[in-house]
Formats: C-alpha cells, structure tokens, sequence
C-alpha cells in the first residue's frame, strides 16, 4: 500500500515510525469488538460506578509519545467526522505552492486536527446537516526529515492563509467496488498556516448517505468481526485561493486506512429494567409487551438526537442464517451527549409466538425457543438481533428505513440464572412400587417406582409481570442421603399439574405454587449401601429423615401468547420421609392372621399350600407388590418359603392377602427339622412364638441389587394366628375344645377344630397323657391306628385309656363322674398331610372334660 493511502491526515497518522511500531501492537492486541459479559444486568448485579471513567482511562493509559491532545484525536467516530475535513486541509496545502511533494510531506506530518464536537443538526428527507467543531494547527516538530520541516514552514509562513470555496466530497469504498459511502458539502473555509497559530472550525455540512449495499455489507464485516481494517477514499473539485490570488480548481483524490484497533466495538450497555406484562389487543385477543430501559456511556464528542425508530426483534432459527420475528420494537427519542450516559426506553409488542419458534428443529430434539431460553436460564448472554423495520412510521426518512432494515445488529442479552427459583419442593401421600420380575432390561417396570403428590413453591423474577399456569411437569433427578447419592428418579412422561400464583408481600416477589401428582416414577437405586443406610433408618431409627433432592424439570406453561415448554429448570428440595410409627415397636403392629388356609401339594419333606392373610401396615406409606418372595426363619434357620404377587399394600388394616408358601425345614439339615419341628410344636400348644421374615438375593427376579439390598434386614413378628372356629377368643386359640371320659369303658373322644379349610389331616400315632391339677396323672392314652380330623370340627373316634388307678387324678375322675373338670394333656402325635408325615409334641391346658360312665 502505498505511502499516500496510510496517510489519514489526522494526527495519528502522522506519527513517527517508533510510534507506528507501538500502533501496530496496540492493532494486534486490542479486539475487533468488546465483550459485554461483564454488561451489568437488571437484575440487580451492578459493575462499579467508575465504569465510565474506566473506560475512559484504558484510552488514556495507551503506550504513546503523543501529547494529551493527540490521544483525543485518537477517537475513530471524532476521526471519521472530520475525515472528510482532514482530506481539504492537507490538499489545500499540498497544492498551494511550488513545491508540491515536500510540502505535502510536511502537511501529512505537521497537520494535527483535533475535533472538539460533532453534533446532529437535523435530519432531511435526503440526509443529514451536522455541525462539525474542530481545531487546525501545524506542527513542525512532529516531521522527521529536517529538510522538509524547513521547506513547509518557510512555504506556510509566506502563505499565511489559504482558502477554498463550496466544496462537495464523495467518500466511497475502494475494497467495495468502489461503492459510494456518501456525499457531504463543506462550505467555504479559511486556514491559518503560520507555525503554532490555531484555526477554530466551525460549520455545518449536509451528509447525504450513498450505496445502501455497501452500507450493509461494512456493517455485517464489523457486526461478525471480519472487518479488519477499513479503507475510505475521498474525492472531490477543491478550488483554492490565497488571499485575493485565484490557486485554481484541482481535482483531488486521497486515501484513509483505518486498521482494527481504532474502528470502534459496540459499546457496553447497562439493562437498568426490564418488565413484561400482559396487554389486551383487538379482537379480545391478548398481547405481551417488554418495556426495557438501556443505559450506555457515549465516550465520543458526538452530539445527536435520535427520532423515534421502529426495529424488529428476531431470534435464531434452526439454521445460522435464519431468523425468525418474535416482536416489533420501537425506541423512544434518544438524545446523545458528549461524554454523558445515554439513556434509551424500548417497547416490544408480542403478538403471537410463530409456530416456527416452537417447532422442534430437524435432527435435534430442541426448538429455537428452546436453546434461546436454556442459555437464558443458566446465565449466559442470550443473543437476539435486532433489524431495523421494514415497516417503519410514516415520520421515518426512507433513507434511515433502508440502511436500517438491510442490517441485522446482534445484542447479547444478559441471561439470568434460575438456580434456585424452584424451592420447597415436597413430596407426601407416597406410594412405592416393587419392580416388575418379569420385565425386559431397560423397561420402566423393571425399577421401583415411586408416586406421590408434588408440591413445589417457584419465585418469579420481578420482570415477570403476565398470567402463566403451569399445566404439565416431568423432570430427570438425582436423590441424595447424606450428601451421598441414592438414585435416580426418571419422570420422562408428562404429568399433569396446576398452579397458582401468590402475590408477595411488599417488597418481596411473588411465588407460584405448583401442585402435581407424580405416577409411577421410576427410582434407579445406584448405591447399594447408601439405600441400606436410608431403609435401616427408617425401619429402626424412629425418627423423619430428609432426602435432597437436585432436578432438571420441564415445565408446560400457558400464558397469553399460548402454550410454552422451558425445559432444563433447576430445581433443588429436599423430601421428608416418615418412620415407621414407632421404630422397632413398630413392627409389632403388623398383626398377622391367617383367615383361610390350603394345601397345594406335599411332598415326603415339604408341603406348599395357600392362605389368605389379614396385616395391619403401621407405615404411612402404601405399596404395589408385582411379586416378592421371602424366607420363613426361626431361630436363624430357613425353614421355608413365603411368596406374594400383584398385592396393593394400603394404609392400616390389609384384608385378605393371597400368600404361597412352602413349609421345607429338611432344605436346613437335621437342625432344620429339629427348630421347624419345635416351632409347630409349640405353635400347636399356644406358646407366644415368633417368626423371621426374611428377603434374600433372588426375593425380587431380575433385581438382584434390590434383592441384595432388602436382604440385608429381616422381620420378627407373631406367627400368624389361625381363624379357627369358636365363639370366644378362648375358644379360638385351642386346636382341642373338650373332652369325654367315658368310665366303665376305659376310653374317651376328642373334640379337634382343624386350621384347614379344603384339607384332611390324618393322625396316625398318639401318646398322650391326661393330668389333672397340672401334676396329677390320670391315665395314659396310646393308639396306634390313624384316624382322621377333616376341616372344621371333628370327633375322634373312642380312643383307650389306661387310667392311673389309685392316683388323686384317678380319684377326681371318680368324683366327677356325671360332671366336668378341667384337665392338661401331654402327647406326642404322628401327623400325615398328604405324602408329608411329621412327629410332633403337645402341651395343652384347661382343657374341659366331661364324664360319663
């Protein structure tokens, strides 16, 4: 590039090659455009009150040789006003004199033009007038050669003054196919050319835009930060004359380089509010309205007011070079100082939400609307773009409506984090769901599943002045014990909800409460041990404890506009879970009882059968059981089997539950049949006794982390009571009702009541002894023939007695003859069920004994 077209007559670029150097440095250091992360926002995160002067000292501080004056003349909007004058006061000396090359080579180094203001006079239907203030001086020690210092100021001396008449400048754009940038008219001016005289400028010239394409086509290389310098080539007729001495009209023609570091960013703007709200439209429609305030620091000696514009808001759409309209804007009039803040009022009217908007984009699982809210709601900088109208006012001079409307700005908008904008999130009425044994990998049904009411407390941003109603929520989260995670609860189906809002007390926001019912969520248990910790507590500690909980929830919401979807809200709560009542004592209020009991099969060691049982759930939780299998236990050992499948597990009294179970106390060894032996026994004599309950590794099918997890507790409770018949309480818990002693033929008969509903129990072997008074021996009874004791009550047949004779319970036989008493007995009996056949002994007592000859 030639010499001539680096030589933008302003001060700067009449620097030394030292200071050139250090230009070239500031250009590959300094960015195209400014970042505006650190933009202060509305909502109410501020940058320091010096910002203004901030900026301004990061000019001042500068590496640079050149006096203050100089450094303002540094600034490109100052520069570029006075482009245009710069080019007349260098040409006008350069062909005043005789010596041309030497004194245009002073002119380029010595001028120095510092623009003091530039100020919009008015707007025209073809341009506009503005006013220019600047000061002119010559400066001789900033040219380096000592002998063309010595030439232009002996030439300028002599000169004292030169001046032009009407002058009328094109600027265009070289690197542009030479497209016209605009037009200006410079009145007739007068310069002082003496060594260290000072010529005050001051006149108004008429600007008239040029190609609105190369407009354009500038605008988006700086909006993108392509444009890494900017070439400007002025050209016009300069008549010039020296006091009443006619100079001629030259045709002149120079060129301006502006390189990156001094085209100006856009500059950093505050949002100082921001406020949306509903407001009624034509046709009993309903519109939203954003009424935003800007504030700006203009740090430029530029002087304009702005007219009313009318702009278009545009969002991103699914491919880079679309945009999709979303509102129409209008600013207020703008009035710009020099080195002031400047103040800007924006209204945006929402009309309708386009369907393109919302519409998911192809290959994606998002929506324009979607992204543009994500970065929104996790604090980044929202880009919207902002074009002038196509549609502007009638008062808008078409020449602004076509440069306005053939660029598009961007404008970062300040996002705002909405971490904890969902709070108090609670969970009660809750309902658990075992997996499904027999579902695929991956199915849903194959995870406990949790359902319950949701109610969830949401802050609403203080800008957030419209009707919304959440209709739907579903949500991804992860549950935490301790800091410790748990699991994951997974709410991919849509889940109905409803809200509603809650105005603030003075000075606080208001809130929006959300209720919803959550149906068969699935809880993905992760930690085993963490889980185990969570089901002991519960179990034994007797106490609440409190899950966190940490969620991504997407939201249906309707507002006035229609239907939105903000996905990805954070959410953050914590779900207090209740004890079982009590604690340990707790589980002492199962009460099982057994109202209906069937044999299913038998085998020589085992038999299977069926029974309907009453439980009470101390719990304030229900439950669904696809299917659950557990071991029987007593005193350590397995003594057999009990299964339930598809049983809803409700609160208090649970009737009539389908249980399967398989009694094998021979699987446990000879100890096993010894304690199940014991234990039936004991049963069968009305001792206080007990079974565990106990989940193993295979209790749920295909869950063998659950399983594993459940396996490591157990329950002790009662064994379940048998629904026999009676009419007291008395009378129900004895297998034998009474007895009849008959004397003369030395036998007696039994009444039995059978536990068994549809079966037939065979006796086969019986010893027994009858005492009376707990201690006194009446006599003996062996009977080797088996008999039967069918369902319900039954007789047995005569069975023979070996009486005691001459003992004292002998005697009160006698004595009772024709009457009752109360006798114990002690026996051992051979039972047989089926192909199962098992020893077993009895103690019973009170038990009442007629006497009859």
């Amino acid at each position: 590039m030639s010499d001539d077209e680096r030589s933008p007559l302003l001060a700067e670029a009449s620097s030394s090659s030292k200071n050139k150097g250090a230009e070239r440095h500031s250009g590959e250091t300094t960015p195209l455009l400014s970042s505006t992360a650190e933009t202060p926002r509305y909502d109410g995160e501020h940058d320091d009150p010096n910002t203004a002067g901030s900026i301004r000292s990061r000019h001042s501080q500068t590496p640079s040789t050149h006096p203050p004056n100089e450094q303002k003349s540094r600034r490109w909007p100052s520069a570029i006003a006075m482009g245009i004058l710069g080019l007349i006061v260098v040409a006008i000396i350069a062909l005043a004199f005789i010596v041309p090359d030497a004194v245009q080579e002073y002119a380029q180094q010595a001028a120095v033009l510092e623009p003091t203001n530039l100020s919009l006079d008015s707007i025209t239907t073809d341009g506009v007038k503005a006013r220019i203030q600047a000061k002119f001086r010559l400066d001789g020690s900033r040219v380096q050669n000592d002998h063309v210092r010595r030439i232009g100021m002996a030439t300028t001396w002599i000169a004292n003054s030169i001046g032009t008449e009407e002058t009328k400048v094109a600027v265009s754009l070289p690197e542009y196919n030479d497209a016209l940038l605009g037009t200006a008219v410079v009145p007739p001016l007068t310069i002082n050319l003496r060594e260290g005289y000072t010529t005050d400028l001051d006149f108004v010239t008429e600007i008239s835009p040029g190609d609105v394409e190369g407009i354009r086509s500038i605008a988006n290389e700086w909006l993108e930060g392509r444009l890494d310098r900017l070439r400007l080539k002025g050209a016009t007729d300069l008549t010039l004359k020296s006091g009443i001495i006619p100079l001629g009209t030259h045709n002149i023609v120079e060129s301006m380089v502006f390189e990156a570091n001094k085209i100006p960013a856009m500059p950093a703007y505050n949002i100082t509010r921001l406020n949306v709200k509903d407001v009624p439209s034509p046709g009993d429609k309903i519109s939203m309205v954003a009424e935003v305030a800007l504030s700006a620091y203009n740090e430029y000696p530029v002087e304009l007011d702005v007219p009313e514009l009318a702009f278009d808001i545009l969002v991103p759409g699914c491919d880079d070079d679309q945009y999709i309209i979303v509102a129409d804007a209008v600013t207020s009039e703008v009035f710009v100082k020099p080195r002031a803040d400047v103040e800007v009022e924006v209204h945006g009217l929402i009309r309708e939400l386009p369907e393109s908007l919302t519409h998911v984009c192809p290959n994606t699982n998002s929506s324009p609307l979607d992204l543009l809210l994500k970065q929104y709601m996790h604090g980044e900088p929202a880009t919207l773009f902002v074009r002038g109208s196509s549609q502007p006012d009638g008062s808008t001079p078409p020449w602004i409506a076509d440069i306005l409307s053939s660029v598009t700005l961007p404008v970062p908008f300040p996002g705002r984090s909405l971490d904890g904008l969902l709070r108090n999130f609670s969970l009660t009425d809750v309902h658990f769901t075992l997996p499904d044994p027999w579902a695929d990998e991956g199915d849903p049904n194959a995870n406990p599943k949790v359902s319950g009411n949701v109610l969830v407390t949401a802050g609403l941003p203080a800008e957030m002045n419209f009707g919304v109603n959440v209709t739907r929520v579903r949500a991804a989260a992860d549950v935490f014990y301790k800091s410790k995670k748990l699991g994951e609860l997974n709410l991919k189906k849509w889940q109905h909800a409803n809200s509603t809002k809650v105005d603030g007390k003075s000075g606080e926001e208001a809130t929006l409460k959300i209720q919803s019912r959550i149906n068969d969520a699935p809880l993905n248990v992760t930690d085993a041990d963490v889980f185990s910790e969570v089901v002991q507590t519960l179990m034994f500690g007797g106490k609440p404890i409190q899950l966190d909980i940490k969620a991504a929830v997407d939201v249906k919401v309707v507002t006035a506009l229609g239907q939105l979807i903000i996905k990805d809200v954070p959410a953050e709560g914590k779900i207090p879970v209740k004890p079982l009542s009590g604690g340990k004592d707790s589980l002492a209020q199962l009460v099982p009882k057994v109202r209906s009991l069937k044999i299913l099969d038998t085998s020589a060691t085992s038999i299977t059968l069926q029974a309907l049982v009453n439980i009470t759930n101390p719990t304030p939780y229900t439950a669904s059981v696809p299917y659950f299998d557990v071991h029987v236990m007593s005193n350590n050992t397995v003594l057999g089997r009990a299964t339930v499948e598809h049983v809803d597990v409700v609160k208090g009294v649970n009737s009539e539950i389908l249980v399967t179970a398989k009694w094998e106390p021979s699987a446990s060894g000879s100890h096993g049949r010894h304690v199940g032996r014991e234990l039936v026994s004991q049963y069968l004599s009305g001792y206080n006794t007990t079974i565990t309950v106990k989940p193993h590794r295979k209790s749920i099918p295909g869950q063998d982390i659950l399983s594993e997890i459940l396996s490591r507790f157990n329950v002790t409770v009662p064994t379940p009571k048998l629904d026999l018949p009676g009419d007291t309480p008395d009378e129900r818990s004895h297998f034998i009702r009474d007895a009849t002693f008959h004397f003369l033929s030395s036998t007696a008969t039994f009444t039995l009541v059978s536990p068994l509903h549809y079966n037939t129990v065979y006796i086969d072997f019986v010893n027994a002894t009858a005492l009376y008074n707990h201690t006194e021996t009446i006599g003996k009874i062996i009977h080797e023939l088996p008999f039967q004791a069918p369902p319900g009550k039954s007789t047995t047949p005569r069975l023979p007695v070996e009486w005691s004779v001459g003992s004292v319970g002998y005697d009160a036989v006698r004595k009772a003859l024709g009457g009752r008493l109360k006798l114990d007995a002690h026996a051992i009996v051979d039972i047989r069920l089926g192909n199962w056949k098992e020893e077993f002994w009895y103690r019973g007592q009170g038990i009442g004994a007629s006497v009859q000859l």
